[in-house]
């Protein structure tokens, strides 16, 4: 799955590049998209992010393409590895992790993963 993000002024830090805050929420974003199109009738939320780390600044106008893989199925969570990549920067990623997103009841208890997802 692909989604995408322009950079805009309110996103920036007092050093007038992306705030990385924001970036975090643009990749927790993107794995909770691509984990409810994998299993749409199941609830999930955020548990672990893994080494987190930023490549390059990203500046005001910049034009964000996040790739998202399911890279590991497990019995009640799942991984997906997000790579994030600049208009302006070509081939390397300018960020990437791997968020585990797992799967909970109505009342936020771990529960095991649907078998159509």
């Amino acid at each position: 799955m692909e989604n995408f993000k322009l950079v805009l002024p309110e996103h920036l830090n007092h050093y007038g590049f992306l705030f990385g805050g924001n970036m975090l929420k643009w990749v927790d974003e993107a794995a909770y998209i691509a984990v409810r199109i994998d299993y749409p009738a199941a609830d999930f939320v955020t548990i672990a992010f893994n080494e987190v780390e930023f490549r390059r600044r990203v500046e005001q106008g910049s034009v964000l393409r996040f790739v998202v893989n399911r890279s590991r199925v497990g019995n009640s969570s799942v991984d997906y590895r997000i790579k994030v990549y600049n208009n302006g920067v070509v081939g390397e990623a300018i960020f990437s992790t791997v968020v585990t997103m797992v799967c909970v009841d109505r009342e936020g208890r771990k529960r095991k993963l649907p078998e159509d997802g």
